[in-house]
This record gives structure tokens, sequence and C-alpha cells, in this order.
């Protein structure tokens, strides 16, 4: 990884207010267009996928974080699919956001709306949220998201893991994302952020510039999975990233066996 020293607290303020110099104009614009599109949600969510398009390179820039990926053209290659992403960093998100396709939706915990400025526009973006904290709620959320997603032709972008990890090394996998794949029938597309957390951590502003190497693993296909072999999916998928991944980023062998919540 090709890194610096951290930024500074003059120039990490300077970014952070031209950030916000940035995005809430241009959110306040994003705003007026999705109320205009209301009745129309898959607009509305290309209309997200452009402000991604948007934000995430000047987040990203700002932070002097450049992403530098490998097999690049699998994003286009398998769409409509469900690109399936490790977590461990606040950047995440940002190039989460401009690397996702057009008619790509995102799926989030109802608790992003809280986000000053980003929350909003995640709301009326149409992109999907699920209560995570009520199962039966969680549940129907699945259903109603695995409906839009089939009614228009919608890839997705998930976090199994559900929240940061804190030290980078990759954690247990939710079940959702494997019930949204029997849904729906999308292949899955792993996608392997490396080090991410040493660039950013997690709810934290110290950034240090650098190259994040983000590597897009094969396809898994999902025609043949069934609701009864759930937990062997979870675990295939969350393999590929464990073997991917760097020793450092990998769960500890006495701790592989928890791969799944």
């Amino acid at each position: 990884m090709n890194t610096t020293r951290p930024h500074g607290r003059i120039s990490l303020a300077l970014r952070i207010g031209l950030a916000f110099a940035v995005m809430l104009p241009f959110s306040i614009l994003y705003w007026t267009v999705t109320l205009l599109l209301l009745p129309w949600r898959a607009l509305r969510i290309r209309t997200g996928n452009l402000y991604g398009k948007v934000m995430g390179p000047t987040i990203y820039r700002l932070a002097g974080i450049k992403p530098v990926i490998e097999n690049f053209d699998r994003v286009q290659q398998f769409r409509p699919a469900m690109y399936v992403s490790n977590h461990t960093s606040t950047i995440d998100m940002w190039v989460g956001m401009w690397l996702c396709p057009f008619a790509g939706c995102g799926i989030a915990k109802k608790e992003i709306v809280k986000v000053p400025v980003f929350g909003l526009a995640y709301l009326l973006s149409g992109h999907l949220l699920i209560d995570r904290g009520n199962r039966e709620s969680a549940i129907a959320s699945m259903a109603r998201a695995a409906a839009v997603i089939g009614k228009h032709k919608l890839s997705m972008w998930v976090w199994p893991e559900g929240t940061r990890s804190r030290d980078g090394r990759l954690t247990p996998f939710k079940k959702g994302f494997v019930h949204m794949a029997i849904a729906t029938r999308l292949p899955i597309v792993p996608i392997v952020f490396h080090d991410a957390h040493k660039l950013w951590p997690g709810k934290t502003f110290q950034v240090t510039p650098g190259d994040l190497r983000i590597e897009i693993l094969p396809e898994i296909r999902t025609d043949e999975w069934t609701p009864e072999t759930v937990d062997a999916h979870v675990v295939e998928v969350w393999s590929a990233f464990q073997k991917a991944l760097a020793p450092h980023q990998r769960t500890p062998p006495e701790d592989a066996l928890a791969t799944i919540e």
C-alpha cells in the first residue's frame, strides 16, 4: 500500500470544510430533483447513482485516497448482480457509491437517515432501508426489497458484515444477503477492500492519503441456491473474502468457524 503521513489538523479541517461546501449545494439540488421524482422510484434510484458518481470521488479525492481497482470490468460484466463487500473504513461507503453501477441499489440500516445531509439524500433516493433491530421487520423489509429489485431489474450493493470491522479483520456475515440472492437469483460479485482501515478508520477523522487496493473477484452463481442450504452459501462467500485478504485481515484460525451471525 502506498501511504504517507496522516493529514494534519489544519489540512484536514480545510478538506472537511471544502467537502461540505461541495456537498451541501449539490445535495440541495439533488433533494429537489428527487422530490419531483417521488412517483418514480426507479428514476430516483438512478438519480441516487448519479449523486454517488459525483460525491464519491469528491470525498475520496479530498481525502487524498486513490482507488486502485483490479478486474474493474467485472462490475459491468455481471450486471445486474449483487455486489458484496467487506467493510472496515469510512471511505468504503464513498468509494462504493462511485463504484456501484447505474441501476445499482444500496441497502442500509434505517439509522442512516439520521446522518446530517447524507441521510436525507439516502432517504429520498429510493434505495433500500431495513430494520436490523427487529427480526420480523427485517424479514418483511427483505421481502419488499426483493420485490423492488426484481420489478426494476436492479443490482444491489451489500455489506454483509452489517457494520464496520474495528480492526480491519473480516467478521461474521449475516444471512440476509443470501436470502436476498435466493429471492432475486442475482449472481454475487465479491468486492474486496484491502487495508481501507489504515487509510480512514471508522468513526474517526484521522485520514491518511494513499492508494486503496480494491479487488473484484469472479462471480458466484446463485441459480441453484435454496433456503435449506443458506448457511453453506454464507460460508462459501465469506471464504472467498478470507482467501483473498492478506493474513492480517483474515479471521484468525481459532475464530474461523464463527463465519455466520
